[in-house]
C-alpha cells in the first residue's frame, strides 16, 4: 500500500510557474514508476508526464512538453512536477500517481493516486 499525499498548486498568472509535490509513505515507493495526470471540469483525466522507478527515463504529452518537468528523490520519497509557461489550458486539477504496470499514459494503470490540487491559469 502506497499513500500519496500532494502539495502546491494555486492560482498563477499565464506565463507564471508553480511547483506539485507529492509525498509518498507506505510501501517501497521507489520499487514503482510514477506519474502526474491532469483532469479538466467536464473531460476525462489525461497524461501529463511519467518518470521510471530509477528517475532515469521521462516522458511528456505533447502539450507540455518543454514547459514542465517531473522529477523524483526515491531517498525523501517526493515526486515533483515543476511547471513553467503556464497558459490557461493547462487550469486543470493535477493527480500523482503510483504506476504498477502496463501503459504509462493510461491512468488505468495506476494503482494509487494522490488527491488531487487545483492549478489555476488566468489569462
Amino acid at each position: 500500500q502506497v499513500q500519496l499525499i500532494q502539495s502546491g498548486g494555486g492560482l498563477v498568472q499565464a506565463g507564471g510557474s508553480l511547483r506539485l509535490s507529492c509525498a509518498a509513505s507506505g510501501h517501497n515507493f521507489d520499487t514503482y514508476s510514477a506519474g502526474w495526470f491532469r483532469q479538466a471540469p467536464g473531460k476525462e483525466r489525461e497524461f501529463v508526464a511519467f518518470i521510471t522507478w530509477s528517475g532515469d527515463t521521462t516522458y511528456y504529452a505533447e502539450a507540455v512538453k518543454g514547459r514542465f518537468t517531473i522529477s523524483r528523490d526515491n531517498v525523501k520519497s517526493t515526486l515533483d512536477l515543476e511547471m513553467t509557461g503556464l497558459k490557461p489550458e493547462d487550469t486543470a486539477v493535477y493527480y500523482c500517481g503510483a504506476r504498477s504496470a502496463g501503459l504509462y499514459s493510461n491512468p488505468g494503470t495506476y494503482a494509487y493516486w494522490g488527491q488531487g490540487t487545483q492549478v489555476t491559469v488566468s489569462s
